[in-house]
């Protein structure tokens, strides 16, 4: 019979044999890269209950119960929880550089008239630049001023138009321009657009305004502008327009790029 002693060496050199096993891959330790750059943290949002619901740092342009929020907005009217195309363009009273921006817009029922006659409007970022509303559905007009274009320079990446009388959504996301001092360009503007849940302008460049009569061109303006809605002589109706204003993420750089392994660092030059 084997002694409980000769059984607890057997056993010691089984475990031994299996800590020696492991052992190198205890030891090992990855390498890190690390940026040395020190980030303030993100601000803190509260979203929406649902995705369409203004988040605690949203500007409310309009939340179904007045105009207050608008300039010349005497020719408009609210209706049902909706403000109403009227006479003249209505601009927002708050001004905006960098945004996002989220509205809802519904083309008049029983549609009426075709091509660029039929549900017409705009929202102009900054006042100047348009991103096209129109009535796209089932309805020819020339592609760079249908549903979701930026008027006279891209059409959309796809048509997502939904019936006249139901809603439609746009998600604005807006990089404003830079001018230099001698009021040449710095850098242009640039659009991200969703219609309805998807993706129409991709980070789509813009050659300068939005008109009708000439080319596109870049005209020195304010840091900051309003947002405008059109009034193209149709009925079209607007909902839960929030705006948020967006700041660029801040960190300090405070050393060298480096990599760290256990207790070894390696400036990276």
């Amino acid at each position: 019979m084997q002694r409980c002693s000769d059984k607890l060496r057997s056993v010691s050199k089984q475990f031994g044999a299996l800590a020696a096993l492991f052992a190198p891959c205890q030891m090992v330790t990855a390498q890190e890269y690390i940026n040395g750059i020190e980030w303030k943290e993100p601000s803190l949002v509260t979203p929406g209950a649902t995705n369409d619901l203004p988040p605690s740092d949203a500007v409310v342009l309009f939340d179904g119960k007045d105009l207050s929020h608008w300039k010349n907005a005497s020719g408009w009217k609210v209706d049902a929880g909706s403000m109403v195309a009227g006479k003249g363009a209505v601009t927002s009273v708050e001004e905006f550089g960098d945004c996002q921006v989220h509205i809802e817009w519904s083309a008049p029922t029983p549609p009426k008239g075709d091509g660029q006659g039929r549900g017409n409007s705009g929202v102009f970022l900054m006042g100047i630049y348009e991103l096209q509303v129109l009535d796209s559905y089932q309805n020819k007009t020339y592609s760079d001023g249908q549903a979701g274009a930026i008027y006279k320079q891209t059409p959309p990446m796809a048509n997502a138009m939904r019936k006249p009388g139901e809603w439609n959504t746009y998600d604005i996301f807006w990089t404003a321009p830079r001018f230099k001092e001698d009021g040449s360009l710095q850098s242009p503007a640039y659009i991200t657009a969703m219609h309805n849940g998807v993706l129409i302008l991709n980070h789509f460049e813009l050659k300068g305004d939005t008109p009708f009569n000439r080319p596109p061109a870049y005209k020195k303006h304010k840091d900051k502008g309003p947002i405008t809605l059109q009034d193209h002589g149709n009925p079209v109706r607007f909902r839960n327009i929030w705006v948020r204003n967006l700041e660029p993420v801040e960190g300090k750089q405070t050393r060298k790029p480096f990599l760290r392994n256990g207790n070894k660092e390696t400036e990276i030059e």
